[in-house]
């Protein structure tokens, strides 16, 4: 087990003191150890980590192709989230970091995954996607932030992803649909 510190009353369960990304690891396997429990969840996770991201990208089509304000909307949601995803991918080859089933020892993933994990672009993707809907549609935008905290949760549970790469894609799909708002 951890060690536990006090820092002023606040007790913290510490991991690898010689890795900064303890933290990480702890959220890691809060969430990942919900696997690997029912074959059910299992199955469900596998859905909404690798095959609901689809439906996703379906509905966000069929919703905007009947209630964007022009042509121009459509493809600016688009274009942000496509960007957003091709520069999460310029940032992994830069960046080079492992995915947890690599990092770590005994992580079975729920399903394949190759590549570098950070940012992930499944978070970066759908979080600029959803805000690039919110800045034009505000209450289907929160359905869309949902979708991606779903998506990005899944991706942890299923051992694919670490949180900070979640959170790093987040950050990074939030910034480029801000940016892209008023173009």
């Amino acid at each position: 087990m951890f060690p536990k510190r006090s820092l002023g009353g606040l007790k913290l369960r510490l991991g690898n003191l010689g890795n900064n990304h303890f933290m990480n690891n702890d959220i890691f396997f809060f969430f990942y150890n919900l696997a690997h429990q029912s074959a059910f969840f299992d199955n469900l996770i596998i859905f909404v980590a690798d095959l609901f991201p689809y439906i996703v990208i379906l509905f966000a089509v069929i919703y905007l192709f009947f209630y964007k304000k022009d042509w121009k909307e459509f493809f600016l949601i688009f274009f942000s989230a496509s960007f957003a995803w091709f520069l999460s991918y310029v940032l992994k080859y830069l960046i080079h970091t492992e995915r947890p089933f690599v990092a770590l020892q005994n992580i079975q993933n729920l399903f394949t995954e190759s590549g570098y994990a950070f940012p992930s672009g499944h978070a970066t993707f759908f979080m600029a996607l959803a805000f690039a809907i919110f800045f034009f549609h505000k209450k289907t935008g929160y359905i869309f932030i949902f979708f991606a905290l779903l998506i990005g949760i899944a991706r942890i549970i299923a051992g694919v992803h670490f949180p900070v790469d979640i959170l790093g894609g987040y950050i990074l799909g939030f910034l480029i649909a801000f940016f892209f708002r008023k173009v």
